[in-house]
């Protein structure tokens, strides 16, 4: 498939009545916009047809589900207040806009040069994304917000599923929740993983649905680390970065892994 039929597809599967589709050929974007709301969202066609490359059919019919629910979200009115224990941080890519198509911009925090860490009302199925205005409307601090984030973030469980490769050991924290890669603002989980390792700590956030910490005890779990991320940032839904990280008490120190070296580090961003 190449991009034109991609974008003739997803344009047949998402239109609906109720919404207008358009194909930004400038961009190489589909824009799906709900007439009566004013809601939209944007695809990017060349990222989608790397799903489909790896994925087929089923990358397209995540798509449209994604789109879905997104609108649902939009859609729904849910408080804040009475909800304050369905608060949670989510991580998204640098390049994430920060403001939604109306204008108005969203609750955002820096967290690396490669992420941004974004607030978010869980409604079940989906979430809505948190913006000021709203968040002030109702009277609440950003600080208060983010603060119930975190404290919400530490009550998710942390089991992890481990695999041990040339005596380097990798923890993967699934659970599909949409907030997998979030724990990685998991104070208390950070610090527990940094005290079990034998070797360099890293951790990584390919997508947003897995949290991978690595404990590197030679040159070969780098490499290992380094095509895991390939694998898994190529098969996501919502991809987020390439790099690790290697876990320092109060940082986080991005990676770029040359093949069968140790890392080059990056610059430590604090967390």
């Amino acid at each position: 498939m190449n991009l034109r039929e991609l974008q003739k597809q997803l344009t047949e599967c998402l239109s609906q009545s109720g919404r207008q589709v358009t194909f930004d050929r400038t961009e190489n974007k589909i824009r799906v916009k709900e007439v009566t709301s004013s809601h939209e969202v944007t695809l990017v066609l060349p990222e989608l047809l790397k799903k489909y490359a790896n994925n087929g059919e089923q990358a397209l019919e995540a798509c449209v589900r994604t789109v879905d629910q997104a609108f649902a979200a939009m859609r729904q009115k849910a408080a804040i207040g009475g909800n304050e224990n369905s608060i949670f941080p989510v991580i998204r890519p640098a390049s994430f806009p920060e403001q939604l198509p109306d204008g108005r911009r969203l609750l955002v925090a820096p967290h690396t040069a490669e992420t941004k860490i974004f607030y978010a009302l869980d409604l079940g199925g989906s979430y809505r994304l948190l913006d000021e205005l709203s968040v002030q409307s109702e009277g609440f601090r950003m600080d208060t917000i983010k603060e119930l984030a975190l404290d919400n973030l530490e009550k998710l469980p942390t089991e992890s599923k481990k695999d041990v490769v040339r005596n380097n050991v990798f923890h993967f924290i699934n659970y599909s929740d949409g907030y997998d890669a979030s724990r990685i603002l998991n104070r208390k989980l950070l610090r527990k993983m940094r005290d079990q390792a034998k070797g360099d700590l890293a951790c990584a956030i390919p997508h947003q649905d897995v949290l991978i910490f690595a404990d590197l005890v030679n040159p070969e779990g780098y490499d290992i680390l380094a095509q895991m991320m390939l694998k898994f940032y190529a098969a996501a839904d919502n991809p987020i970065t390439l790099l690790p990280f290697l876990c320092h008490p109060d940082e986080l120190e991005p990676l770029f892994i040359m093949a069968k070296r140790r890392p080059r580090p990056i610059g430590p961003e604090r967390r």
